[in-house]
């Protein structure tokens, strides 16, 4: 038998003013559209924000449905929505803020496991580091330099 260890390296900002102009202006972004999040089930909005290599942003928020699986997080959205759009540019980072409406948020929230599979089918396919930032509605903000921090052993398309 053998055991290997895995290890995942995140940088942490106790606020936004440490963050680059660049990416202060993409929390800013999805944190105004987490607020037209639709989640009138959950009570749980989350907002995302892509910079693309083209200098484009795209965003998007989570959009719930009575029937659980129909719905769909932010950053499916956003992701989805660049790719839609703009299919030969290349995501350079995705700012992601979520919040409830029933307490306050304080810890950051990384995406859930169908966004980090998403995510790295881009990172895949694009052959660049993603860069992730998360947050909570207050307090620190993570930043992983790839998705390879969140999803150790990725499933992708040479397993097929």
């Amino acid at each position: 038998m053998n055991k290997i260890t895995i290890t995942s390296q995140f940088t942490v900002y106790s606020n936004s003013n440490e963050l680059s102009e660049e990416t202060q202006k993409l929390l800013e972004k999805a944190i105004e559209i987490r607020r037209k999040a639709y989640a009138p089930y959950s009570k749980f909005k989350v907002g995302a924000a892509v910079l693309l290599d083209n200098g484009e942003i795209v965003v998007g928020s989570n959009q719930e449905n009575a029937a659980y699986p129909s719905g769909l997080c932010a950053e499916r959205v956003a992701i989805f929505q660049a790719g839609s759009i703009y299919p030969s540019a290349k995501i350079k980072s995705i700012v992601i803020s979520a919040a409830s409406e029933q307490n306050t948020t304080k810890t950051p929230i990384p995406p859930c496991g169908a966004c980090r599979q998403s995510i790295a089918e881009y990172e895949i396919r694009q052959n660049t580091n993603i860069e992730i930032y998360f947050t909570g509605e207050m307090g620190d903000i993570y930043k992983s330099d790839s998705l390879k921090n969140l999803l150790p052993l990725l499933f992708n398309k040479n397993m097929l």
